[in-house]
């Protein structure tokens, strides 16, 4: 195609995927009473060939032609990017410094009882031929321990939000351990990259320029950022001059957290965690948040959905393998959780939620699981399998979370009403 065919095609694309994942969005709230991001996920499954390209192919790969897939990449590489820089403005620092052995606690357990039955599983899996054929057994486990630990940290972000618990001890800590765990994640993914031929230092680089950089950013940076601060209640406003830097910022950060092996998304948190608070937080999600969740983020869902092929699970063994690792993963992830906020001294029911929350795999699996595809170390029919692990844990995470904690929050007015979609 050329630029100007690419051209058309993406204002048609960014048409159709705006519409859909505002109305999927808006039937999610309404009729299942589901966030508005879960529709959006679903929205993004619907337009690719599990759905829209299974009942009109010839239709589907007009509006989505292979040669517009790296336009809509880069655009979902921006729009998770930046939301969770957004998410970062909003994260409230005096509630992780006061619940940060929680928020470990709760981190470690969530990714060590998944790991664990990955371990139980593995052989298993191998041996019905889900795996690569050079994969290992060592590393087919650490990939399904990255995989079936995970918590979507955009994905808990945006629940978080719209379920009015921003700001608030239990999302802040719910965050944090979010973030710990995903990158803990990364880190694991990475070391099984580096097994594949990448070598020792994608692992190193990963593990270790990551962690500098948030070191630096969470103890240097704020006493760097402090003059925006000052200068933007100084004159009252975010001027333009203000608001690109922060921009140049984001986008540096963003860059050097995909540079060193992680993702863009921790560089964005990152920076939005360090940015000074008061009315150059205020100003600066008023002015970057609509453009950001309307337009790019649903770029990254519909992303998603075009490499996701549900038809692959078309037999009474791979139900039952799914069934399996659903069962598996979910009381494995919800109930070290739990255990672990309890043991921290969390009450009964705010644990519960945090179980609940941290359920949430969403599509920071399916980056991880697309990228297992594409290195040859599963199959597409695991591929397949975990990709539905991810919508259900998705789906049961809103509707958990309010038996268990939020409608009995809200009466007792702990809890503020949820964000308006």
């Amino acid at each position: 195609m050329t630029n100007a065919e690419l051209s058309v095609a993406f204002f048609l694309q960014m048409a159709v995927i705006i519409a859909a994942c505002r109305v999927v969005g808006w039937a999610a709230k309404a009729w299942l009473d589901q966030p508005q991001v879960v529709g959006e996920m679903i929205a993004g499954v619907i337009l690719g060939p599990s759905l829209f390209g299974l009942m009109a192919p010839e239709l589907q790969a007009a509006l989505f032609p292979a040669e517009s897939r790296s336009v809509l990449f880069v655009g979902a590489q921006l729009g998770v990017g930046l939301y969770m820089f957004l998410v970062g403005l909003g994260f409230e620092r005096d509630h992780f410094r006061t619940a940060a052995s929680s928020a470990a606690a709760v981190s470690v357990a969530g990714m060590a009882a998944p790991f664990l039955v990955a371990v139980a599983l593995t052989p298993w899996l191998i041996d019905m031929g889900l795996f690569g054929e050079e994969v290992v057994t060592w590393q087919a486990m650490l990939f399904m321990g990255a995989a079936i630990s995970i918590t979507a940290f955009p994905m808990l972000a945006r629940i978080i939000h719209e379920r009015g618990l921003s700001g608030t001890p239990m999302g802040s800590l719910s965050l944090s351990a979010g973030a710990i765990d995903d990158a803990g994640a990364w880190c694991v993914l990475a070391i099984v990259l580096a097994s594949f031929g990448g070598g020792a230092m994608v692992a190193v680089k990963a593990i270790c320029g990551g962690a500098a950089f948030a070191a630096f950013m969470l103890t240097v940076g704020p006493r760097l950022l402090a003059p925006l601060g000052r200068r933007v209640e100084r004159e009252g406003k975010v001027s333009a001059s203000v608001l690109g830097v922060i921009l140049i910022l984001f986008m540096l950060c963003a860059w050097v957290m995909d540079a060193v092996g992680i993702h863009a998304v921790f560089g964005g948190f990152i920076l939005g965690v360090a940015m000074p608070r008061g009315l150059l937080t205020q100003q600066v999600r008023a002015q970057l948040e609509p453009f950001a969740v309307l337009v790019l983020l649903p770029m990254f869902f519909t992303f998603s959905g075009l490499n996701t092929q549900l038809t692959m699970v078309d037999n009474i063994g791979l139900l039952g393998v799914t069934a399996l690792i659903l069962v598996g993963s979910i009381l494995a992830k919800g109930g070290a959780c739990w255990a672990a906020a309890r043991l921290t001294g969390q009450d009964n029911r705010t644990a519960m939620g945090i179980g609940a929350l941290m359920n949430a795999r969403g599509l920071m699996e399916l980056i991880i699981i697309n990228i297992g595809l594409q290195r040859g170390i599963i199959s597409p029919a695991l591929f397949s399998i975990l990709v539905l692990m991810a919508i259900v844990t998705t789906l049961m995470a809103s509707p958990l979370f309010e038996q268990v904690y939020g409608r009995k929050a809200r009466r007792e007015g702990l809890l503020m009403e949820r964000a308006p979609g």
